[in-house]
């Protein structure tokens, strides 16, 4: 399951994301999304965990915890949709 995390402090790391997620499951892949032109995290990222289960839990453990003064908003990501 693909899960969209926002509300990230701008200075968290994909490792830091990564170690938040770890234990509710095992993380397959983890993306801080950040500015092309200033290298700076855009304030969410998405997490990959195979195990929906796992995932579930994740977002029920997480959504609206504190990370460094900013309540997270974790959910399952919706697909992109095409641009224009």
């Amino acid at each position: 399951m693909n899960i969209y995390v926002g509300n990230l402090p701008f200075k968290i790391t994909q490792d830091e994301l990564r170690d938040l997620f770890s234990p509710f499951g095992a993380v397959d892949r983890v993306n801080v999304v950040t500015d092309r032109e200033t290298g700076r995290a855009r304030g969410f990222g998405f997490v990959e965990m195979a195990n929906d289960d796992e995932s579930r839990a994740a977002i029920e453990g997480l959504n609206g915890q504190e990370v460094d003064g900013r309540a997270l908003t974790v959910n399952e990501a919706k697909p992109r949709e095409p641009r224009r």
